[in-house]
């Protein structure tokens, strides 16, 4: 017998397919705008968001099928019009939209935000190379400003554990998420500044999240806190996808927590069987110049030049007075030469000097100008005249001028003398001794 008093009850299931059914059936086609947030898109090709306005969220889910007519970029920011149904999804016991349809609407209001931020400080130089820092090869003092009870620092350990153990580790606590997470972790890259001693990098991160989640990693007072660091700065925040404006002021930024650690410490493994190598390297080549010199040692041992020192003293020796004998008769040789061409010019000039004419018994007439005399014409009666004789000179006055063209002579009473012969340079000529 049935106890009617025993009260009906639904599973979960069933409870969840009438929800489902009833949704489905009401909304069968909806069309909705928002803003994308909490973009995901793994491996499968399906697309996992939700979509939000200032007061309300609900989640999404776009399959490959309508992913792969997408036209457009989507991602956290993105405003878009969608046209779907709506489902209940039963492992999570929660309802989503499932959309068919996706355009674009505009720029959301975080995007919209991201970028004028992103103008302002871009403007200013904030995010150029050429100001960013290197990172050292091995930091001795690690200062990591994150959520000490969060996922991103224990894999930050963890990989920092495995790679390197030889530098101090030094945590930071801070929100990294929520109103005020901006300012605190602005504060506290200002403190790893004044820390002593200094460490030699300072590494920001966290988990991923959706662009609410990550939202104060774009707060511009952390921006100017780590574009003011004197100590480089490591960002390592969210996941691949997630770009904030902390990582691009930052001098490296690492895709993950992980990857930071990994990008800063050095992989000991690694660098020891390097130093190994560089020590075998190193003994083999000090062994190779350390042979290489007994070798030269050895030669040099018996180059004749160390063992008859004195020889090669006297070759050269021998030599210069060889070069030295040599020098002596080219010298003579040349001396002789330029005497022999020295004579032979000597002779010519002899032959054509006026003292040699002058020698054989004829003399040179000169004028009162000391000039000498070539045409009668040149001189008038009367006047003083020289005549250079091969030893001595004659003193005259000129009595009678005789023209080469036979005009008549000019005379006067004094006097008149003539040579016995004609002169050769001044012309048949009387004068009066002196």
């Amino acid at each position: 017998m049935t106890d009617d008093t025993e009260p009906k009850y639904k599973t979960i299931s069933e409870l969840t397919q009438e929800i489902r059914e009833t949704l489905e059936g009401d909304f069968s086609q909806v069309t909705v705008c928002g803003e994308v947030s909490g973009f995901s898109a793994p491996r499968s090709g399906h697309w996992y968001l939700t979509l939000k306005d200032h007061e309300a969220q609900i989640a999404a889910v776009v399959w490959r099928s309508t992913v792969q007519r997408v036209g457009f970029p989507v991602e956290d920011g993105t405003q878009v019009v969608v046209s779907g149904r709506l489902t209940v999804y039963p492992p999570r016991g929660s309802y989503q939209l499932v959309i068919e349809h996706i355009q674009p609407l505009g720029e959301g209001s975080w995007r919209a935000k991201f970028r004028r931020l992103y103008e302002k400080l871009a403007a200013e130089g904030l995010f150029d190379a050429t100001r960013k820092k290197p990172i050292p090869m091995i930091p001795r003092r690690v200062v990591v400003i994150t959520s000490p009870s969060g996922a991103a620092i224990r894999d930050f350990l963890q990989v920092a554990q495995r790679r390197w153990q030889g530098s101090q580790i030094v945590i930071l606590p801070t929100k990294v998420q929520g109103q005020g997470a901006g300012e605190q972790l602005a504060a506290a890259v200002g403190l790893a500044n004044r820390l002593r001693p200094s460490p030699d990098v300072i590494v920001i991160t966290r988990g991923g999240g959706s662009i609410e989640d990550l939202w104060e990693f774009n707060h511009e007072a952390l921006v100017r806190s780590i574009a003011a660091s004197r100590i480089p700065v490591v960002s390592g925040v969210g996941h691949e996808i997630d770009v904030t404006l902390c990582d691009l002021v930052a001098d490296l930024r690492a895709l993950t927590p992980s990857e930071a650690a990994e990008r800063i410490f050095p992989n000991q493994q690694a660098l020891v069987e390097s130093l190994w190598d560089f020590q075998n390297r190193l003994v083999q080549g000090l062994r190779r110049r350390g042979g290489e010199a007994q070798q030269q040692v050895e030669r040099l041992a018996n180059a004749r030049v160390l063992r008859r020192p004195l020889d090669m003293l006297l070759q050269h020796a021998q030599r210069l007075d060889d070069r030295a004998a040599r020098l002596t008769w080219l010298m003579e040789n040349d001396c002789q030469r330029r005497l022999q061409k020295l004579q032979g010019v000597a002779g010519r000039l002899e032959a054509l000097s006026p003292l040699h004419v002058l020698g054989r018994g004829y003399s040179v007439t000169l004028d009162r100008h000391q000039q000498t005399l070539l045409r009668a014409e040149d001189v008038k009666q009367g006047e003083r005249i020289e005549t250079r004789l091969h030893r001595g000179t004659l003193v005259s006055q000129v009595l009678e001028v005789i023209k080469a063209d036979g005009g008549g002579p000019e005379t006067t009473g004094t006097e008149r003398h003539t040579p016995d012969r004609p002169d050769s340079y001044g012309g048949s000529t009387d004068t009066k001794q002196s």
